[in-house]
């Protein structure tokens, strides 16, 4: 029996540990669990998402974005208008003192990967340099994970 007891200890600080090692932090700018949607073979593009909060009293902006995975990353918006959907790119976004901007499958915000180098598999790992207007460059780790089943069926399989 406490040899389940230390299994189960050991396997939520593992968890625990994962989870927080899934955060950025860029001077006052908190970039969360950054990560994309698996993409079939051929597949020209896919999507990633993740979460951006200013934690702190000025304003800033995220005005690029990279991977060495795509010829070109792009923010872009989407919304549904009836019931057609309308997807255009930005050239940033604006993050005003504690705003939270959540990226997430099949509406807001999302990161294009253009010209995809290869598929992306789940459990694979790519970088991401984020640039902001104030704060800078930094880079993340994006993550590859399977498609939820409550996500839409379009959700990550953006066509441009």
């Amino acid at each position: 029996m406490k040899l389940y007891h230390l299994a189960a200890i050991a396997i939520t600080a593992v968890a625990s540990s994962l989870s927080q090692a899934h955060e950025f932090k860029l001077k006052d700018l908190k970039i969360g669990h950054p990560y994309a949607r698996t993409t079939a073979p051929y597949q020209p593009s896919g999507a990633a998402y993740l979460s951006l909060e200013n934690k702190g009293s000025s304003a800033d902006r995220l005005t690029s974005i990279s991977s060495p995975v795509a010829k070109s990353a792009e923010i872009h918006t989407m919304s549904m208008e009836g019931n057609v959907m309308k997807m255009r790119e930005v050239d940033g976004i604006d993050l005003p003192p504690a705003a939270k901007v959540e990226m997430k499958p099949g509406h807001g915000y999302h990161i294009m990967l253009m010209g995809l180098e290869k598929p992306l598999k789940a459990g694979d790992k790519f970088p991401l340099t984020l640039t902001f207007e104030k704060a800078g460059k930094t880079d993340v780790t994006v993550v590859v994970e399977e498609a939820k089943k409550e996500a839409s069926p379009a959700a990550g399989q953006h066509r441009h």
